[in-house]
């Protein structure tokens, strides 16, 4: 085992680089900031060709250890995205290169820690976060009382009642309040925070800190807000619920409310997958496979469904938990992030984005309706594209070192748009070279080296599935041929195959701004 001295040696060893970036207006920095599982720190990916980061000499991999000189190594993702994109025009990074990184973590050291900087690892503090608390008055009223220091910001919680209601929700002594239902309170004065929660009748919803939070916090210049808050003191939650198809879909309907723009679960089958899986009727539908449908039609929600395939994951409320969040003016999806890292690793249809058809497009209410739609043609899609002055218009998405590209972020209107490219759109290959089993970075050279002109062989992902199921090679001469997806037989009764829908999308060489949520990740 290494002594600390051992381990301050090594760390002589690893000398982070100092880049500082600056964008100008309209432009970001040109790379994705990631959080990957079953990997440490905070990882640089996606770099833009000619961005100011890739310029700096950052590489796909690098971690970063500091913003701005602040050690960031053990904050959260949020965290660091927050510091980056509250820094201006200009930041400055303190980076290691992956393999570096790496070493110094199996050696036990937090590389570029300084001696004066406390270690902030999972492991060793408990979660800092802001605390969102539910309270529900009783006969005897809420429970707790409220102080406010002369000369001193903010409002303190006080004479918390044992087993009263705030007590029970996890309000603590000496907590300083933030918001009131939503409400930030910060700015208001002792009386005006009464007569708020006089106000707010028989239930409130508290966002809170503790002091060793909020002084966390502080010392990162970042204002806190329920983005950082844990839901774990909340007492409605909302649900988690993986599917497994069966013979006759999900068994449940999905239904948009009139006037809310809700996607609310109804008429669930006895003994169906829904109903084993846990499903109750008027849930409503937050998220699917970790996107949230929030302001998507009727139509888009029920593809992204379709588009899981097998398997999906829904993240649903029940009218009590959807009527606290709502008091608390949060998205659900705040505990659809803390709880996502205990969830096995997403399948591709989690990372790919909802589809933007038109509201024409003909899509059935779900699987319980037996209309037939028109069977697929199993061949990929010839591009022809010439570079116009934004670039070619698409962002080339996969793992560094791991084979397996497709299309992302189609420019709208832009080269490959026009060309037919769509969003997933499997790579098969470049300038007719096949790239099926090359790596993302031997892709972008193939691209970067084209010049002017560019030719892709792609196929969506429900086209390459079946051909690779057929035994069938992808290749050009598919373009000739016209296989068509075969019927099958369930239950004596004749159904046909439901194609996955793809979107289209693009590769850019602009530095466009671009904000992921899991399996998303910033583009900073």
């Amino acid at each position: 085992m290494m002594s600390s001295g051992d381990i301050s040696k090594n760390m002589a060893a690893y000398k982070p680089k100092v880049i500082s970036l600056t964008k100008l207006p309209g432009q970001t920095l040109g790379f994705y900031l990631r959080a990957e599982q079953g990997e440490e720190g905070h990882l640089i990916r996606c770099l833009d060709t000619g961005s100011p980061a890739e310029l700096s000499g950052m590489k796909d991999g690098d971690r970063i250890l500091r913003v701005n000189g602040k050690f960031v190594d053990g904050l959260s993702h949020s965290e660091v995205v927050e510091l980056v994109r509250s820094s201006g025009a200009t930041v400055t990074f303190h980076i290691l290169d992956e393999a570096s990184y790496k070493q110094a973590k199996t050696q036990g050291a937090n590389p570029g820690e300084t001696q004066h900087t406390p270690a902030v690892n999972g492991g060793d503090r408990r979660d800092l976060k802001a605390r969102l608390c539910y309270l529900v008055k009783s006969g005897s009223g809420y429970g707790f009382s409220l102080r406010s220091v002369k000369g001193e910001q903010g409002v303190f919680i006080t004479e918390v009642v044992p087993g009263g209601a705030a007590d029970q929700a996890g309000v603590q002594l000496n907590d300083r309040l933030l918001e009131v239902n939503g409400e930030n309170i910060e700015s208001c004065v002792y009386e005006q925070v009464v007569d708020k929660i006089k106000m707010a009748g028989s239930s409130l919803v508290f966002l809170l800190v503790d002091d060793e939070v909020d002084r966390h916090y502080q010392s990162l210049s970042l204002k806190i807000t329920t983005r950082f808050a844990t839901t774990k003191c909340l007492p409605h939650r909302p649900r988690i619920v993986h599917l497994t198809k069966g013979p006759g879909g999900y068994g449940f309907l999905l239904k948009e409310e009139p006037g809310t723009g809700g996607h609310v679960i109804r008429d669930i089958d006895r003994g169906s997958p829904a109903e084993t899986g846990g499903l109750r009727d008027s849930d409503r539908l937050v998220a699917v496979d970790g996107l949230e449908v929030n302001g998507r039609t009727h139509e888009q929600v029920v593809d992204a469904i379709r588009r899981s395939g097998a398997k999906c994951c829904l993240l649903v409320v029940d009218k009590d938990a959807d009527l606290m969040y709502a008091q608390a003016q949060v998205s659900p999806m705040l505990f659809w992030e803390e709880k996502k890292d205990s969830l096995s690793p997403p399948s591709y249809s989690e990372a790919t984005t909802f589809p933007m058809g038109t509201p024409s497009t003909p899509v059935v209410e779900e699987e319980k309706e037996e209309e037939e739609e028109e069977e697929e043609e199993l061949k990929p899609k010839l591009c022809k594209m010439e570079k116009g002055a934004a670039g070619f218009g698409f962002h080339l998405n996969g793992i560094s070192g791991v084979c397996g590209q497709y299309i992302k972020e189609v420019v709208k209107g832009g080269v490959a748009d026009r060309a037919g490219l769509e969003d997933d759109d499997l790579v098969v290959e470049v300038n007719g070279k096949n790239v099926e089993m090359s790596t993302h970075n031997e892709v972008v050279d193939l691209i970067h080296g084209s010049g002017s002109s560019l030719e892709l062989l792609v196929a969506t992902k429900s086209v390459y599935e079946q051909l690779k199921a057929k035994g069938v090679a992808i290749t050009r001469e598919l373009l000739q041929w016209t296989p068509r997806a075969e019927n099958q037989v369930h239950n004596g009764e004749e159904e046909r195959q439901t194609p996955a829908r793809e979107r289209v999308s693009s590769f850019t060489y602009s530095m466009k701004e671009c904000t992921l949520l899991y399996p998303r990740q910033p583009h900073l």
